[in-house]
């Protein structure tokens, strides 16, 4: 959409939205935020991993903040009936699989919680599969050990339960529509778990370009030196909220619904 924007800018035509709903809802925002020199096509804008925003307000948004070349003559269709509390399910609308990986209306939930750690050497998280996304595993893990140690974080909505495949041990993930956990911690609890039981680094252990596309999703290098330094994954977590709070200060007057 922003590539189409800067296309539309540059010819002087009208850009038009018909916005459509965030399969998330409007409400959750989390995650790492995206450093101006990590923006990839991957990541193209400064913000959180998990924005909250329709495409419709992303676009007023982009376009206002001059993060693309040029500034577009944006007309946006709002919806009608949608509100920020709707998750997809909510919608009654029929979901469309936007990849052969987000085959169903809650996969999108599901990539949040595995999509970053599924970008390293090691670990798999069921893409190629009957249930891409809903599973965290790697060869040399113990699945009872990384299961017990998963549900003992305690996130709100979110269980697992024992998987044991070819690929190794470790959980299937079941996430509840309303869940209010953070899903996106969950990739940085099932990492550092990882690390511990096959005493390594994850991270360092995977080839360049795959460690640079992990910091390019997750927006930033930075994780690699506080697992180094021995931080904790809520510590890390807990490092991503000041950044959340300043963007969901500056998205206000861009929200439509």
């Amino acid at each position: 959409m922003g590539k189409c924007m800067e296309a539309a800018a540059e010819n002087e035509i009208q850009f038009v939205v018909l916005d459509r709903p965030n399969p998330l809802g409007g409400l959750r925002a989390e995650g790492p935020l995206i450093e101006p020199q990590w923006i990839s096509f991957v990541g193209a804008f400064p913000v959180p991993y998990v924005h909250g925003m329709t495409c419709g307000e992303l676009a007023l948004m982009i376009n206002n903040k001059g993060w693309i070349k040029g500034r577009c003559n944006l007309h946006i269709v709002p919806m009608r009936g949608w509100t920020r509390n709707f998750t997809w399910n909510e919608t009654g609308l029929r979901w469309i699989r936007t990849s052969p990986n987000i085959p169903r209306w809650n996969s999108p939930h599901y990539y949040v919680a595995t999509g970053l750690i599924g970008e390293l050497h090691g670990p798999e998280t069921g893409v190629g599969g009957s249930r891409p996304f809903e599973i965290i595993a790697a060869r040399g893990v113990s699945a009872s050990t990384f299961t017990n140690y998963m549900n003992s974080q305690r996130l709100n909505g979110v269980t697992f339960s024992e998987y044991r495949g070819g690929s190794g041990g470790g959980s299937y993930l079941h996430i509840e529509p309303d869940a209010s956990a953070n899903l996106t911690a969950i990739n940085i609890y099932a990492l550092a778990e990882m690390n511990r039981e096959l005493r390594t680094n994850l991270i360092a252990r995977s080839s360049r370009g795959k460690r640079d596309m992990f910091f390019k999703c997750y927006g930033s290098a930075s994780i690699q030196s506080e697992l180094a330094r021995g931080n904790g994954p809520a510590a890390i977590v807990a490092g991503w909220a000041d950044d959340v709070a300043h963007f969901k200060s500056e998205r206000k007057e861009y929200l439509l619904y």
